[in-house]
């Protein structure tokens, strides 16, 4: 048995229901790990340490008698600190939220805890999962960002400090992190997983997404927590499927490669990777085009921002109003801009964007998947932002489902990524091509800790 820390969330869960690894092992090592770990890198706001062992215990306790055992049973997860947990503080990464105590848990939460996983804490976001950069350090290189807004999730999935954390992403919180840390980012369709009970930005564009190891775990999840919710308006009655079936033995995929907007954005040596990692799938057997990005894709990003501003200022403008000075500049500045948007603006905005989204689901009904670089360049040496969300901010804003992939190292021994997407609610041909890409690709990587 390896070091329970270097199972994937599947992993863990086989190795508990097979009685080859237990519950209580598993956490204890996870707890030793933050114990080594996190002062240094600063990936967790609270630690449930006695809640979790004595989970973990009772986990154990059901498979000594047999019961029937959830997907998930007895794997420790993170949870990204805007997710509602009852008993216990969402704070947001920020004052105004400081003595917040939700009662009951977020949704998605309430699914994966039925599944059997165990939650081992609240994992550092930025505030209010918006542009402030958070505490945390990237555990490749700790003069970089590790990326935001899920920061903590993303370093706590790297440096095995658990195997699964929640996260969300409104522009690129979710992929972003991911890239930059070297794990699998996932987002899947807007409305595909309920979103009560998460802390918001943008009721157009939140959505659930999570951080691991393998594309596998990122089925594995979505299994889970896919499916409508009464209590949340925007979650889809759209059929859920069988992902975990769909990335047995998958195919090779049809695959869009995009370079218009993306090459123009990143730099050179990104580009490099990305062509390499493209003819490798290729030569592996992809069916690779080249597609033109619709010239909808010249304005979407700044649009995105606008909508972005205008609803998370509708969100906090009693908070702003009574206590402005307790917020952090960047996101101080955005509700205040997003304060004096007229009407008119912020309706052509959401025009366009609706523009946008039906040019996207057409490009995305051409291929299997479209595939892009994960990020313009790998993390920066510069803590002062969570870098740039302008290969994620296209599909979070159009809704269509995304994953990020690990694929190798640059130069300054940071990861890079790509990044797949596919049509909406089709995540089982997305997964299964992201599975395929993940056999061919054929990259492990571990921060140098």
């Amino acid at each position: 048995m390896p070091n329970p820390t270097e199972l994937t969330a599947a992993q863990a869960a086989r190795a508990i229901a097979e009685r080859r690894l237990t519950a209580v092992e598993l956490a204890e090592a996870c707890l030793n790990r933050i114990d080594a770990l996190d002062d240094r890198l600063k990936a967790w706001v609270y630690v449930d340490r006695d809640t979790v062992l004595e989970d973990a215990k009772s986990a154990d306790e059901a498979v000594s008698a047999n019961r029937t055992l959830g997907p998930l049973h007895g794997v420790p997860i993170g949870v990204k600190d805007i997710y509602y947990t009852a008993g216990i503080p969402t704070k947001a990464g920020s004052e105004v939220y400081k003595d917040f105590v939700p009662e009951y848990d977020a949704a998605s939460l309430t699914l994966l805890k039925r599944a059997g996983a165990l939650m081992l804490g609240k994992a550092v976001t930025t505030e209010f999962a918006c542009l402030d950069p958070s505490p945390t350090f990237n555990p490749w290189n700790a003069a970089h960002t590790p990326g935001g807004s899920s920061s903590g999730s993303a370093v706590a999935v790297a440096a095995r400090m658990c195997p699964a954390a929640l996260g969300s992403q409104t522009v690129g919180s979710v992929l972003r992190p991911a890239a930059y840390n070297g794990v699998v980012g996932f987002k899947p369709t807007f409305g595909r997983v309920s979103r009560r009970g998460v802390v918001p930005v943008s009721w157009n564009l939140d959505t659930v997404g999570w951080l691991v190891r393998t594309v596998e775990d990122a089925a594995l999840l979505l299994q889970v927590t896919a499916g409508p919710d009464a209590h949340d308006p925007v979650s889809s009655r759209e059929p859920v499927g069988d992902y975990l079936s769909a990335i047995q033995q998958p195919p090779a995929p049809r695959i869009g490669l995009l370079r218009r907007y993306f090459y123009e954005k990143a730099d050179t040596e990104t580009r490099r990777h990305f062509d390499g990692t493209a003819e490798l799938l290729a030569q592996a057997g992809a069916e690779i085009e080249e597609l033109p990005m619709p010239d909808s894709i010249d304005v979407a990003f700044e649009d995105q921002m606008l909508i972005m501003s205008v609803e998370a200022a509708a969100f906090h403008e009693p908070m702003y109003r009574e206590q402005a000075e307790d917020y952090q500049p960047k996101l101080r500045a955005m509700l205040a801009a997003g304060l004096q948007v007229d009407g008119i603006t912020y309706t052509r905005a959401l025009e366009r964007r609706r523009q946008f989204i039906d040019d996207m689901q057409q490009l995305a009904e051409r291929c299997d998947a479209l595939l892009t670089p994960a990020t313009p360049e790998p993390s920066q040496a510069d803590r002062t932002n969570t870098g740039n969300p302008a290969f994620q901010g296209p599909w979070t804003s159009c809704g269509l489902p995304a994953i990020a992939l690990p694929s190798g190292l640059a130069d300054s021994g940071l990861p890079l990524g790509i990044q797949l997407v596919a049509s909406p609610f089709d995540e089982s041909r997305l997964l299964s091509a992201a599975k395929w890409c993940e056999q061919v690709i054929d990259v492990d990587l571990k921060p140098p800790l």
